[in-house]
């Protein structure tokens, strides 16, 4: 079974860096395509960024495309995502999600995710 927990998450100021976590307590994380999302007050959950089998591909969304870094550890089953030169339009609570197992690619919609975190709340400070 598929459990995901979120870490990481905190208020930083403009331009500052934070790292998330999320671990997997399953048995399958090696065999998913893994994802983070985030949703900002007042708006729906957007793609942030996500990660194949393998950590080989990965994808971004424009928005976070050279601050932002997805990697991920099977044999700890946790996937990361290295924020940088954060900005106030970061600021949202971020979900991780597992994909099905044995699908390979990334993927960006979110109804491609089968698992999802409770989240972790990100906030940028002007």
């Amino acid at each position: 079974q598929v459990q995901l927990r979120e870490s990481g998450g905190g208020w930083v100021e403009v331009g500052g860096a934070l790292t998330l976590s999320c671990a997997d307590s399953g048995r399958t994380f090696y065999d998913r395509t893994m994802g983070w999302f985030r949703q900002a007050p007042g708006k729906g959950r957007e793609f942030v960024a996500s990660i194949n089998w393998s950590g080989s591909r990965t994808q971004y969304a424009d928005p976070v495309k050279g601050r932002f870094t997805i990697s991920r550890d099977n044999a700890e089953s946790t996937v990361h995502l290295q924020m940088n030169n954060l900005k106030p339009e970061d600021t949202a609570i971020y979900y991780c999600a597992a994909g099905p197992a044995g699908i390979r690619g990334t993927f960006s919609p979110a109804a491609s995710y089968d698992y999802w975190g409770q989240g972790t709340q990100v906030t940028v400070s002007s």
